[in-house]
């Protein structure tokens, strides 16, 4: 098994810039879309923290924009899970055009978070949902780190 894939998604006209192509913020808004989509197959969700005061926060999102998209284009996203410990997971995101090149590509880390006291503290996962996180990492294992995952910014001197 690879990746989930979302559903397809288009570029809508409120989301281009002043130079006529997607701005950055929403490279992150789509990839955003595809990890709702996946989240259901994990236990997470509206449902979830409505039941347990719990919830994910994203920690750290990394994003790599490989080429521009514009105005109606269309694409869909990846969601490997590289990683998962009792209180965080990290995921690699693809982000396809339909025209089968890649757009962009993001990580992140994310956190379980208890929103049940005063202030909220991430917090270890339920059995269920580790199970969850075991068993979509076991339908991924043959699929290959992905190369970009674990990349730093910063600027080389020679």
């Amino acid at each position: 098994m690879t990746e989930f894939r979302s559903a397809p998604m288009s570029v809508l006209p409120e989301w281009i810039d002043y130079n006529g192509h997607l701005n950055m913020a929403y490279y992150s808004v789509l990839m955003d879309k595809c990890a709702d989509q996946a989240y259901p197959a994990l236990g997470f969700g509206p449902d979830y923290r409505d039941e347990t005061r719990c919830t994910t926060y994203v920690a750290e999102f990394h994003i790599c924009y490989l080429r521009e998209l514009h105005e109606g284009d269309v694409v869909t996203s990846t969601f490997h899970l590289v990683d998962f410990d009792a209180k965080r997971f990290h995921i690699f995101q693809e982000l396809w055009h339909e025209d089968g090149w890649l757009a962009a590509t993001g990580e992140a880390l994310t956190l379980h978070v208890d929103q049940s006291g005063e202030v909220p503290k991430v917090a270890p996962m339920p059995q269920n949902i580790l199970h969850n996180l075991s068993v979509m990492k076991e339908a991924q294992k043959d699929h290959p780190k992905p190369e970009r995952a674990g990349r730093k910014i910063g600027i080389v001197h020679k």
